[in-house]
């Protein structure tokens, strides 16, 4: 798992939808994470909250899984519409943390990162509260996340991607005193240099455990990454499975 992969907001949401699947969307891990989501997902169907361009949606789509998608960036609706059979994936334009659907899921999830991006405790406490409004019995809530010690820990910048005409570098700077972490991304390519910032709002395994027993919600399981490596001392990535009972 690669820790947070930004789901853009109006702002910056049109520069980022051309390039998200080129920069982010690396073969091995988005294959991990659609492998594990399709063993979850039961008999469908599935929501992907903040479902973006669709790398993750689109091939659970493929291997016959109804999946529909809440995001709220436009640009990147379009960007996923415009993929092959992207067109006939239903999606909605909304803030994620209301779940603007109707029906109950076997599944809901977040990849990447995304929950985070939710700005403020509140309007996590009301994304779980919402989810679990559209969970059917026994149906799952699944994201990963950083673990804010090891992201505390880290030092010098992450590369994204690189080639020979082009560089991404991602640095993060934590402001522990109100739980938030700002994302640099610095984007060299064809001779120019860009800037782009991304908020997240983070929390602790703990606390996202309170949000979901206020929920309504229980933690079933919880991974290392993706592939389902034990959780540890060690580990710097976390995937939360809970359950509605």
């Amino acid at each position: 798992m690669n820790g947070d992969r930004p789901r853009p907001r109006p702002g910056y949401a049109t520069e980022f939808a051309d390039e998200y699947d080129r920069w982010f969307g690396k073969r091995r891990t988005s294959g991990t994470t659609i492998e594990a989501l399709a063993a979850l997902a039961g008999e469908g169907p599935v929501l992907e909250l903040g479902v973006g361009t669709g790398r993750i949606s689109l091939p659970l789509r493929e291997r016959g899984i109804d999946v529909h998608g809440v995001d709220g960036s436009e640009a990147m609706v379009r960007r996923l519409h415009a993929k092959l059979g992207g067109d006939r994936m239903p999606v909605t334009v909304g803030d994620f943390a209301d779940v603007p659907v109707t029906g109950d899921f076997t599944l809901v999830f977040l990849a990447g990162g995304t929950f985070f991006e939710l700005p403020d405790q509140s309007s996590q406490l009301r994304c779980f509260a919402n989810v679990a409004e559209h969970l059917a019995p026994g149906g799952l809530f699944v994201f990963d996340s950083h673990v804010p010690e090891a992201l505390a820990a880290a030092t010098g910048p992450e590369i994204v991607m690189e080639g020979d005409n082009h560089l991404v570098l991602c640095y993060r700077r934590l402001d522990p005193s109100a739980q938030r972490y700002r994302s640099h991304y610095v984007i060299h390519e064809d001779g120019g240099t860009r800037h782009l910032r991304v908020e997240f709002r983070y929390a602790g395994c703990g606390e996202l455990d309170l949000m979901a027993d206020r929920a309504g919600l229980r933690l079933k399981e919880r991974w290392g990454d993706w592939a389902g490596a034990p959780f540890t001392r060690d580990s710097a990535h976390h995937v939360s499975v809970y359950e509605r009972p």
